[in-house]
């Protein structure tokens, strides 16, 4: 069973996954933002492999990619970081981001490399189905990496429940089609959300885009197995300051206030 199975088993409501930029706000602080993450408590880590045309990214990821880009971010640099990432790191990490560096650097290089450096996921948001299914599947699979498919409100029932069966670990559902990042009134997503839990799913599903506070969060929670905070907890770090206060504070504010 894999560390998002057992997660799952373990924690079926309120599961958070937190999203941050690998090499954001320095190069060399991904692992203590993941430490920090972890010791507040994320129960997923979500790290955003930097790339100059992200196609799901919102302003503020954008920045922080090009920030982290500009520090010397690379998947190679990145790997280097995550090496002894398990001695410390316990809850699961999913590796968040687009098939173009993946393919320069070799796809089954890097899903051999996610696996020896403990990796659990991978979300890549334009590898479609049908790559998957026939190019990519096999190497994500025979290197025990589950793999994270995308809906969006106006995926037809049809091609969901194909996602649906495709995925492992969970499914990630876009409270949106928009970018990350942007205000939602969750309301507008209540239907969409009640659809997805009377679906008798395959995979636990968590919400993301839009997610950034408490009130969000439980917004979602009534509906979903949890949520995924990405823009809000990048934000707050661009304001500079102590990692780990604000880590702290930010996941406070999210889960006791």
């Amino acid at each position: 069973m894999s560390r998002l199975q057992t997660l799952f088993e373990q924690k079926a409501q309120r599961v958070l996954n937190v999203y941050c930029t690998a090499g954001f706000p320095q190069l060399n602080s991904t692992i203590q933002v993941m430490e920090s993450l972890q010791a507040n408590g994320a129960n997923i880590i979500e790290i955003g492999m930097p790339y100059s045309d992200p196609l799901a990214d919102g302003e503020v990821i954008q920045a922080s990619s090009h920030i982290a880009l500009e520090n010397g971010m690379t998947i190679e640099v990145l790997f280097e970081q995550l090496s002894a990432m398990r001695n410390t790191i316990h809850i699961p990490v999913v590796l968040m981001g687009y098939m173009n560096p993946i393919l320069q650097y070799g796809f089954d290089q890097f899903c051999k490399k996610a696996k020896e450096v403990g990796v659990d996921g991978l979300i890549l948001p334009d590898l479609p189905f049908y790559e998957f299914e026939h190019l990519y599947g096999n190497a994500i699979k025979e290197n025990g990496l589950d793999f994270i498919f995308l809906v969006t409100p106006e995926t037809p029932v049809d091609r969901l429940r194909k996602l649906d069966s495709l995925s492992t670990g969970f499914l990630y559902a876009v409270s949106s089609s928009a970018t990350t990042g942007t205000d939602k009134d969750f309301t507008k997503v209540a239907t969409y959300l009640h659809k997805l839990q009377g679906m008798e799913l395959k995979n636990p599903f968590l919400v993301g885009f839009g997610i950034k506070d408490k009130a969000s969060f439980d917004a979602v929670c009534a509906y979903a197995n949890g949520a995924i905070i990405g823009s809000a907890y990048i934000k707050a770090l661009s304001n500079g300051g102590d990692l780990n206060s604000i880590t702290k504070d930010f996941l406070k504010e999210v889960l006791h206030s």
